[in-house]
């Protein structure tokens, strides 16, 4: 079998049948792929929906789990997949029509570990075809090991803009952390450093739904916190994938730094959410000084080509001056909560 899609799935019964539908579209025989739906629990008709898409589709098949978060339901498609790639993808995303042979052709072409593509955004109406398909070129791509790659291009924090070889993936021993967002921020700078040979392909294949509720937008007080520390978290896990980087490597100081950029933005996003939260500003100060012991404060390497601008500087300017932070959030939240 040449690919497994895993995805994960709490109360998306609006949603999924698009993602389904779209994976069955794309001109591949059913013994090519399968789709594990890992149903994390969900209160809404999500379960019966994989279901019922099962009873049809040989294709397609159902893992139903108790709660407990898309980290350990990603791990848990992981485990049952059987794929020679692997592809983690979200329900209320979905993927271009037949481009997926191709994504098929380049990577095996290549032998490579991981592939990387474009993933363009929309909020009601996804364009069903590519962009692309019929004209980007899969010859004399760039491949290069991981830390060349990091350290050449601004990758993203998700899971979805890549495939990769799953035997790769078992043998680098990297799985997501569980019961923590920023999972799939941390699996994906891990694997990349891990890759031997890795590239871009210029197609469009993905489509990513933004939704007022997903899980970086939701407000809820409990929600909204726990994404704090566990941005927090994230910045310390960079900090030991940094000291894994071999500094003989031709691409050493390029990689370190662009991971330090994505290390301060960790701290530089948290710091605003914080600005919008109800956590005590007291608090502030001590974070900061975890912060400053593994280089990630002040926020000396966020502002670079992958983040620029006026806003940027002037909050980075404000967060690097200790003694206005305080004054400055206690002036910002009662402005934005009358306002908002």
């Amino acid at each position: 079998m040449k690919l497994s899609f895993v995805i994960p799935c709490y109360n998306m019964e609006k949603y999924l049948p698009e993602c389904l539908d779209s994976l069955l579209d794309q001109n591949l025989n059913s013994d090519e792929f399968e789709v594990i739906v890992v149903n994390d629990e969900s209160k809404d008709n999500t379960l019966q929906i994989a279901t019922d898409y099962a009873n049809k589709h040989s294709s397609i098949k159902v893992l139903d789990k108790k709660n407990g978060g898309v980290g350990a339901a990603r791990n848990s498609g992981l485990d049952q997949a059987v794929g020679k790639y692997i592809f983690f993808l979200d329900p209320d995303d979905f993927i271009a029509q037949n481009v997926i042979h191709k994504l098929l052709e380049v990577i095996e072409t290549y032998n490579l570990d991981i592939l990387t593509f474009h993933s363009h955004s929309f909020k009601t109406n996804g364009p069903k075809l590519s962009r692309n398909l019929n004209e980007v070129d899969d010859k004399n791509l760039h491949v290069v090991d991981g830390i060349t790659y990091i350290g050449e291009r601004k990758f993203k924090n998700e899971i979805w803009w890549f495939i990769t070889n799953r035997q790769f993936l078992i043998d680098s021993g990297i799985r997501f952390i569980e019961g923590r967002w920023m999972e799939d921020a941390i699996l994906a700078a891990e694997l990349f450093c891990k890759a031997k040979k890795m590239t871009h392909f210029d197609l469009d294949v993905h489509r990513y739904r933004i939704l007022p509720n997903s899980a970086m937008r939701n407000k809820s007080r409990e929600h909204y916190n726990k994404v704090i520390f566990d941005n927090a978290n994230a910045a310390h896990v960079y900090n030991d994938l940094i000291k894994t980087i071999p500094e003989e490597h031709s691409s050493a100081e390029q990689c370190i730094g662009r991971l330090r950029t994505r290390q301060q933005s960790f701290v530089f996003f948290l710091m605003v959410r914080l600005m919008k939260s109800d956590i005590s500003i007291d608090k502030i100060p001590e974070m900061l000084n975890e912060f400053k012991k593994i280089d990630a404060y002040p926020l000396n390497h966020f502002i670079s080509k992958d983040y620029h601008g006026l806003e940027y500087s002037f909050m980075v300017w404000i967060f690097n001056h200790k003694s206005m932070i305080k004054p400055f959030i206690k002036m910002f939240r009662p402005l934005y909560r009358t306002f908002r």
